[in-house]
């Protein structure tokens, strides 16, 4: 990248978290980064506050941006596993069931909506619709 008028190499600043690779990691390798993020990004400001290069400056952005991403891989993971768990499940706690609108949810079943009374049931065997053909 190009920091004031000269070309800068990534290897002295903090690399760029990839959230495909913290999806592999076990939980606790995760939350160990992010304590570990989270040290680096104190020292970072306070170190802003005495006043610094601006390299470091640069790089408190980049490691709240890559913080961010190792929570976000830390809850889907954690909410994949909940969903998971829950599947085979009577009822699903609500956050995990799926959005759609009010209607939507509050909307008849398949099988709710198949279903007939007795008479209904009756009433149709005994009382077929009848086709007749029709000449032209």
């Amino acid at each position: 990248a190009l920091v004031g008028g000269r070309r800068r190499s990534y290897s002295t600043m903090a690399t760029k978290v990839k959230a495909h690779e913290l999806r592999g990691k076990k939980k606790e390798e995760l939350m160990k980064q992010l304590d570990d993020m989270k040290m680096e990004l104190s020292q970072l400001r306070v170190s802003k506050i005495t006043g610094t290069a601006a390299s470091k400056l640069s790089k408190i952005k980049l490691l709240r941006r890559s913080i961010a991403r190792v929570m976000t891989v830390i809850n889907h993971t954690q909410r994949e596993n909940l969903r998971k768990f829950y599947r085979k499940k009577k009822y699903t706690p609500l956050d995990l069931r799926p959005k759609l609108t009010r209607a939507k949810r509050r909307q008849l079943t398949k099988s709710e909506t198949a279903r007939r009374t007795i008479r209904q049931r009756k009433k149709d065997t005994h009382f077929t619709l009848r086709k007749y053909a029709v000449k032209e």
